[in-house]
């Protein structure tokens, strides 16, 4: 039923991902992550309180080390007492200055550790959310949003992108909340310490967010045009792969090979272009921190020299020389975070434009939800079309002015070339699509005016195409019905004529099967999709093609018990093979979207029309 079939988007053609491009696009997604983020306010509370008490005794080890420095060199001096009024003797000293900063490291390692805990809760638990939106609304979509989409690109957005957001988010959470706490715990140790040597480490190293403001601001665009031929590329492996039978039989190897490679070399420029800018963040910031920790080495040291001068300001007091190690250490943990900071900033231009992607298909409009309409009762059956006109698309109209009357019970057979509208026809009665203009109605209600669910309980349908789900045989058959007993499972088995081969396989009816129905044949698989009808059957009845890949003898079992099903049932039957369809009470016989032709099958023969044209070039 899709109205495209294949998963390739052309570039330049990529869905609608132009409309979240640019910075208006970047804050709706902000605005969007955050608003999932606020339902974690105690995780992400918790994580900054450890992000405090890491960085707050990341400080103290430092101080530590420096007071241990200044009582080495005491020691040296005069290898007995510590400064005037100090207790104790500096050995002493050293002893429980080395033992706090041994406690404050572990204290640095436990808070650490928890704060990784909740980030890692955060980032994922928001991933495993935005995941279950994207696909909760994929499965209230309509179909016209999927048929117009690749199947391909819509599985990379809600696989890879949202992994791709989780690793940026994780990062965002584990380097922001200490690189910010960092930086301002640093800043209030070293103004305790010099003024001066501060001012200078203050000045110099915002140049490292500016460097990397720069840069990220214009990495955006590139990591969005990485994700989209990302999803390109699955798209095209998906479409493949699913298809490599028809592609080995045309010999169409070497062309889609040719296509990978051109959506594989996109993707590398796209990868390296996006890589290479954004990589230059660090070697950038790294150079300003070099700098940075050059300076207060020279002005570090020069107070420390002259400290015996005089020569000292309120502003500028003089240090010690394991003060000037705590600088240097303070200098390379002030400026560590500034070049995390902008690491991550360029991380998150890709976590923000994968992010853009999923919120995308989450924010796409669904089907409205009409479960507060009435659903049908006991229904007869009793089917109409009045005057309907449908397009799927508004310049190329597809069925125009139908009309019909179905009676409760009448097996209604539809014939006609190929896209004549037969499909579309299942789709509109199934409200799959909505009509453009008339009415279709079930006993006397239009369609729009049931809720969906309702509706389409009361049709059993049999496509051509042919699905089934990873599990056993009697999950496939019980997929309607999952009350169903074994011996009910049986019984729809044997009335389809499934039962014969389903007890040859190994395991019976437990026997596993892959995604597919892998390991069973083409007509296996659409006997078991009969055999899931069969086992509940519902008032009306669909048959789209439902026998075109069943040999003439199973075929023949097959619509015995298609009889017995259809019994006292509406049934409507697409197909190909006028001779499934010659005891229908009505046929209809549909040309370019009109029904042109319509009786019982001797009445359309005595006619000499369109249908017995079709029923002469087969038999």
């Amino acid at each position: 039923m899709a109205l495209e079939t294949s998963g390739f988007v052309p570039k330049g053609n990529l869905n609608t991902d132009e409309t979240a491009l640019g910075r208006s696009g970047r804050k709706k997604t902000l605005a969007g992550v955050m608003r999932r983020l606020s339902g974690f306010k105690l995780l992400i509370a918790a994580s900054l309180v450890m992000a405090v008490i890491s960085v707050v005794f990341t400080l103290l080890v430092p101080i530590y080390v420096g007071r241990v420095i200044d009582c080495i060199t005491m020691l040296y001096a005069d290898g007995t007492t510590v400064a005037t009024g100090t207790p104790g003797t500096i050995r002493e000293t050293m002893r429980i200055t080395l033992f706090k900063a041994a406690a404050s490291a572990v204290l640095v390692g436990a808070s650490t550790y928890l704060m990784n805990l909740f980030n890692n809760r955060i980032s994922y638990l928001t991933v495993r959310d935005v995941r279950n939106d994207a696909l909760r609304n994929v499965s209230r979509l309509p179909l016209s949003y999927l048929d117009s989409h690749s199947q391909g690109d819509v599985v990379s957005r809600i696989v890879a992108d949202a992994d791709q957001f989780a690793d940026g988010l994780l990062m965002g959470f584990t380097q922001a909340f200490t690189g910010i706490m960092t930086i301002l715990g640093t800043l209030v140790f070293m103004l305790r310490m010099n003024v001066a040597v501060t001012l200078v480490v203050a000045c110099v190293t915002p140049l490292s967010l500016f460097i990397a403001r720069f840069i990220s601001s214009r990495t955006y665009q590139m990591f969005r045009n990485q994700s989209m031929e990302r999803g390109a590329q699955t798209s095209l492996i998906d479409e493949m792969i699913g298809n490599e039978k028809v592609v080995k039989a045309f010999n169409k190897e070497a062309d889609v090979l040719k296509r990978f490679d051109e959506i594989n070399v996109r993707l590398s420029e796209s990868s390296l272009k996006a890589i290479f800018y954004s990589s230059l963040t660090n070697p950038c910031t790294r150079f300003v921190n070099a700098v940075c920790y050059a300076l207060v080495a020279m002005t570090g040291a020069y107070f420390a020299t002259v400290a015996s001068g005089g020569r000292l300001t309120v502003l500028t007091s003089g240090i010690t020389v394991g003060t000037l190690t705590v600088f240097l250490s303070y200098a390379n943990q002030y400026t560590r975070p500034f070049n995390e900071i902008s690491s991550v900033i360029s991380e998150l231009q890709n976590a923000i434009a994968c992010a853009a992607r999923v919120f995308e298909i989450i924010d796409e409009a669904p089907e409205d939800d009409d479960s507060d309409k009435p659903a049908l009762g006991d229904v007869s059956g009793r089917v109409s079309a009045e005057k309907v006109d449908f397009a799927y698309a508004p310049d190329r109209p597809l069925i125009r002015d139908l009309n019909l009357s179905v009676e409760p019970g009448e097996r209604v057979a539809i014939v006609g070339p190929t896209g004549c509208g037969k499909t579309t026809i299942i789709n509109l009665l199934m409200r799959f699509y909505d009509v453009n203009a008339g009415a279709i109605r079930v006993d006397g209600t239009d369609v729009r005016e049931i809720a969906r669910e309702s509706l389409r309980d009361s049709y059993g349908m049999v496509l051509q195409d042919t699905w089934l789900a990873r599990g056993t045989i009697a999950d496939n058959i019980r997929f309607g019905s999952p009350d169903a007993t074994m011996d009910e499972v049986r019984e729809a088995a044997k009335a389809t004529g499934a039962h014969s081969f389903i007890r040859r396989l190994p395991e019976g009816y437990d026997t596993m099967i892959g995604e597919g129905g892998t390991a069973l044949s083409q007509g296996q698989m659409q006997l078991l999709c009969i055999t899931r009808v069969m086992l509940n059957v519902p008032p009306m009845l669909i048959l789209d093609e439902a026998t075109s890949s069943i040999d003439t003898r199973t075929e023949m079992r097959i619509q015995k018990a298609f009889h017995a099903m259809m019994e006292g049932r509406t049934s409507f039957i697409v197909a190909h093979r006028l001779s499934t369809i010659r005891e229908a009470d009505l046929i209809l016989v549909m040309k370019d979207g009109a029904i042109i032709e319509q009786g019982d099958h001797a009445s359309l023969l005595a006619g000499d029309g369109f249908y017995a044209e079709l029923y002469n070039s087969q038999f």
